[in-house]
């Protein structure tokens, strides 16, 4: 936070001046004492007993995550970031990403409940009335009332324009009320026992709206109708109708929705509710790319204690007939620094799309348009990358940490392979990892011209040069500057085919985006090893373990890009040569 996503240059803003990083570093400690005593235990409950839909419609979460969640609203933590007229403290965004970090690691699970909540926030707060937001934001505060987005339906999957669900005007509740009907599906904590209200924001037509994503609008829709007084009336038409049963996070309910005649208010005009969805979404793709970096933290942690305690054959050097710790072997060890290095990395591209947007925000409240361009731009970048590197990296590293434990890893009483199951779903949803290589190429790549990208790059090589001054990291200097340069040829043939080969563009995406995001976390990691070398750190032994993990990423994980360029520069012939026929 400090040296590599610049935490002292966001809180020196204008904006964010009410704060100050040690507050925030202390405030993080307190959470993470939270986390570990209050949600961390609940994690296995989660898994082994879920939640439970029942048939009166309701769902039963375990009792463990009831009283965790209590405490949890009771702490204030999930308000941080949010406008102080409704009940926030107005830090940045970068400190919400810190709570995030621990809470997801806790419990995956557990958090996404808190995560739909915020990005039911930030939409209503962006595109709601007034009275929506003295109405319903500072309950969503607190998470006394939770939040939800419905776009998906069953016939439509990823493609948004395809909903069906309608909303018509209505009398009997107010000026603006209209009535809801369809069914959404894949509805995470659409239905639960943990809070009073649920909010639902839900994408719907209205009657004569064009066809595809122009007419779409979205609707407030509450659980329970509110009363003019704050009180909670009669409830809405809004129902769970079944929950999925899944590969992982069992203790998130994914909800089937039935919207019958349903009351709700229009979240801004009609036919915009795209453009406010994607309110929700930007945040939420990087808050699921943190998910790929949480739950590799949590089964490291697991990995590393099960290395140390499980003695087996014999380390090189150890004395005839002695047991070792795994850990002394160096296939272990070798598994172990990769997740170490891989989350020092993850954590550098998520902190720093953070601070990007952070900055952007700031810059636009201090009336800088310009540099507000260029922090949205890199922000805008850097999403795709969080959200596709990092949860890819977490299905690996997972899978790396069941590997650490042997057989036992495959025994489910370990609870590691918890973690490989609760990670195969970031990959998938919140845009699938395909989508997200489809808007970078598509989308953000051709920002300024590439310039976005370009910029970046230069910045890597600076750090490439500085690094062969520092003793021990000329190797990692080589590799970033072979990384940077890979990088620039194929983000020049990509933007060259793009005008003329789209199917070849997007049949580069998905390499490309794991060859653009290694190097990123590579300049990254350049960034932070300059930081330590010139004293960052609180020890000597910190600053040495800090430099390792980047050396070990830059010299053996960052020359994987350069098997990439291959298959980003490789026309789509092959991938289309063969019929379906032939493919079976």
């Amino acid at each position: 936070m400090d040296h590599v996503a610049d935490l002292g240059g966001i809180v020196a803003s204008e904006h964010f001046g009410h704060v100050d990083g040690e507050t925030i570093h202390e405030v993080l400690a307190e959470v993470g004492r939270f986390m570990a005593e209050v949600v961390a235990p609940t994690n296995r409950d989660g898994d082994t007993i879920g939640a439970t839909w029942q048939t009166d419609g309701t769902v039963v979460t375990p009792a463990s995550f009831k009283a965790a969640y209590a405490k949890w609203v009771e702490s204030g933590f999930g308000a941080m970031p949010f406008d102080a007229d409704y009940g926030g403290a107005d830090f940045p965004w970068i400190s919400a990403i810190g709570v995030q970090e621990m809470l997801t690691s806790a419990n995956m699970a557990f958090s996404l409940c808190a995560l739909l909540t915020q990005g039911a926030i930030d939409a209503i707060h962006a595109h709601g009335s007034d009275d929506q937001k003295a109405v319903y934001l500072p309950k969503m505060l607190t998470g006394e009332w939770t939040g939800t987005m419905n776009l998906t339906e069953p016939h439509a999957g990823s493609d948004v324009g395809a909903v069906t669900s309608k909303a018509e005007p209505t009398q009997g509740h107010g000026d603006g009320a209209w009535s809801i009907t369809g069914q959404k599906i894949f509805i995470t904590w659409g239905e639960h026992d943990c809070a009073d209200n649920l909010i639902h924001l839900v994408l719907a037509r209205t009657p004569g709206s064009p066809p595809g994503t122009k007419g779409i609008s979205m609707f407030l829709v509450p659980k329970f109708l509110v009363n003019a007084d704050g009180s909670l009336g009669e409830r809405n038409g809004a129902h769970c109708v079944s929950i999925e049963h899944k590969l992982g996070i069992h203790g998130s309910p994914t909800c089937v929705m039935a919207y019958e005649e349903a009351i709700g208010w229009l979240v801004g005009g009609e036919h915009e509710g795209m453009r406010n969805m994607f309110t929700m979404m930007n945040n939420a793709r990087l808050s699921v790319g943190l998910q790929g970096l949480s739950i590799t933290e949590r089964a490291y942690q697991q990995a590393l204690q099960y290395a140390q305690d499980r003695q087996q054959g014999r380390a090189i050097g150890a004395p005839a007939g002695v047991s070792s710790p795994i850990i002394e072997h160096p296939d272990v060890r070798r598994m172990l620094m990769t997740q170490r290095a891989w989350i020092d990395a993850m954590r550098c591209l998520v902190y720093t799309n953070a601070a990007a947007l952070d900055r952007a925000t700031a810059a636009r409240a201090g009336g800088d348009s310009d540099d507000a361009l260029a922090w949205q731009e890199l922000a805008d970048l850097l999403i795709p990358l969080s959200k596709g590197l990092c949860t890819d990296v977490g299905n690996e590293m997972t899978s790396l940490a069941v590997q650490v434990h042997g057989g036992m890893g495959y025994v489910e009483e370990t609870g590691v392979a918890q973690h490989y199951r609760d990670a195969r779903i970031a990959a998938i949803y919140e845009g699938t990892n395909g989508i997200q290589a489809a808007d970078l190429v598509g989308r953000k790549l051709g920002m300024r011209g590439g310039g976005v990208v370009t910029d970046l790059l230069d910045e890597f090589d600076g750090r490439a040069a500085r690094l062969a001054e520092i003793d021990g990291m000329a190797g990692f200097g080589e590799r970033l500057s072979e990384a940077v340069a890979a990088a620039r040829e194929t983000t020049a043939h990509l933007i060259s085919v793009g005008q003329t080969d789209p199917r070849s563009l997007l049949s580069s995406s998905g390499p490309y985006l794991r060859l653009l995001g290694t190097t990123v976390c590579g300049g990254l990691l350049a960034k932070a090893a300059l930081a330590l070398a010139d004293g960052a750190g609180d020890d000597d032994a910190f600053r040495s373990a800090k430099l390792t993990s980047a050396r070990f990423f830059g010299e053996q994980i960052l020359p994987s890009v350069s098997g990439l360029m291959p298959a980003v520069l490789a026309p789509a012939d092959d991938l289309f040569a063969l019929s379906a026929a032939q493919l079976a």
